[in-house]
């Protein structure tokens, strides 16, 4: 019987290895969740769009959001530099966010 059972464990010892072979070989990443809970880049993008949104000064259809692996990058128009200023101090709060890089720039008045 412990033949039958060494090679159970083979086998399945075998299975794991191979899903994370083909895991790491297909490009997967594989999230690894803290006690704090894993936030991913989407989540990350819509706090980002929540706060844009409520800002009184943002132009929001004007501000394009990207999230790569908790770094923030804003592109896009603002009304001053204040509003980019308090906009980025608002985003680095947010939880999972690693840095924020702002592209904005000022829109001219006419």
């Amino acid at each position: 019987m412990t033949n039958g059972k060494n090679v159970s464990q083979k086998v399945v010892l075998l299975a794991v290895f191979m899903v994370f072979g083909l895991a790491l070989f297909s490009g997967v990443t594989m999230a690894v969740e803290t006690a704090g809970g894993y936030i991913d880049d989407s989540t990350i993008t819509t706090q980002v769009n929540v706060v844009i949104v409520k800002d009184p000064d943002a132009h929001y259809l004007k501000i394009d959001v990207t999230t790569t692996q908790g770094d923030v990058v804003l592109t896009g128009f603002v009304n001053s530099r204040a509003t980019e200023e308090r906009l980025v101090a608002k985003i680095r709060q947010i939880k999972g966010v690693k840095s924020v890089k702002s592209l904005l720039k000022v829109e001219e008045r006419k």
